[in-house]
């Protein structure tokens, strides 16, 4: 029983299909700082179809494994952030609170809504924020960031509409750090920082609010489906360098072009597969 078990699990596809997808998603967590969830939900919703898991709890898995992936890639992204000197410290630990308070009631929402509502404010969501950056809105030159209760504000707000959709942040956190005259690799280096909090309070929501829903898969931690963590973390964490590297290489409009082009055309894919 345990190795028919093993051998359904683990079917060759999909794991190579796991390993495919935390090559892209950590290669695009360094370089863009968005966690690579952007990524990883719509690929691991593809993933799980491919490996015939339960369609009832598809997209919820997809979310609470994508979160879990980016507690590994945020750390190794941040490293090589951080070693540019492209990490603003001072406001990951404004943040951090509104995010952990942010995350836990977005996952409790995820829990309670329908699929297709979560679906669709995902496609929604990235869509706001790749047209946002493609028009290139330059912000007031004396803007700067808001004082602690403001940004505690912002962090949760951020919090909640990540763990909504299972991303690091970074889709929201770079174009407001922008929209504060942060510049664009200082913004992108911090929302790979604010990656991990956003992803410790999003996992923990995930298992806790999964752990009594019937008929999940086996291999399931609440809402984490672990086979696929492992192998997109190994595949993840191992690219997220080279992602950042290239970030402090590549010109700053380029990487705003990739970024919301990457976003653009995820949002399309996952409205297309809701209509």
């Amino acid at each position: 029983m345990g190795a028919e078990l093993f051998a359904e699990i683990f079917t060759l596809h999909a794991v190579a299909a796991y390993i495919a997808i935390g090559l892209v998603a950590g290669f695009l967590a360094g370089l863009l700082g968005v966690g690579g969830g952007s990524v990883l939900v719509p690929a691991l919703v593809w993933a799980f179809k491919l490996a015939g898991l339960p369609g009832q709890w598809t997209f919820r898995l997809a979310l609470g494994t994508s979160m879990a992936t980016i507690l590994f890639t945020s750390v190794s992204s941040v490293r090589s952030h951080h070693l540019h000197g492209a990490v603003r410290w001072d406001v990951v630990k404004n943040f951090i609170p509104g995010i952990l308070l942010g995350t836990l009631f977005g996952t409790f929402l995820a829990r309670h809504v329908s699929s297709e509502f979560l679906v669709g404010f995902f496609a929604l969501f990235m869509g706001s924020v790749s047209l946002q950056m493609i028009s290139e809105y330059k912000p007031k030159p004396g803007r700067v960031l808001p004082g602690q209760c403001g940004q505690f504000t912002v962090a949760t707000l951020i919090g909640t509409a990540s763990s909504l959709v299972a991303v690091g942040g970074g889709a929201l956190t770079v174009p407001f750090l922008a929209w504060c005259n942060v510049p664009i690799k200082k913004a992108i280096g911090t929302a790979s920082a604010m990656g991990f909090p956003i992803a410790v309070g999003g996992t923990i929501g995930f298992v806790f609010n999964g752990w009594t829903a019937p008929g999940l898969p086996a291999g399931s931690l609440g809402f984490v489906y672990l086979p696929a963590l492992l192998f997109t973390v190994l595949a993840s964490v191992a690219l997220a360098p080279f992602g950042a590297k290239a970030a402090h290489v590549l010109p700053a409009n380029l990487l705003k072009k990739v970024f919301a082009v990457v976003l653009l055309g995820i949002a399309a894919n996952m409205l297309r597969g809701l209509f």
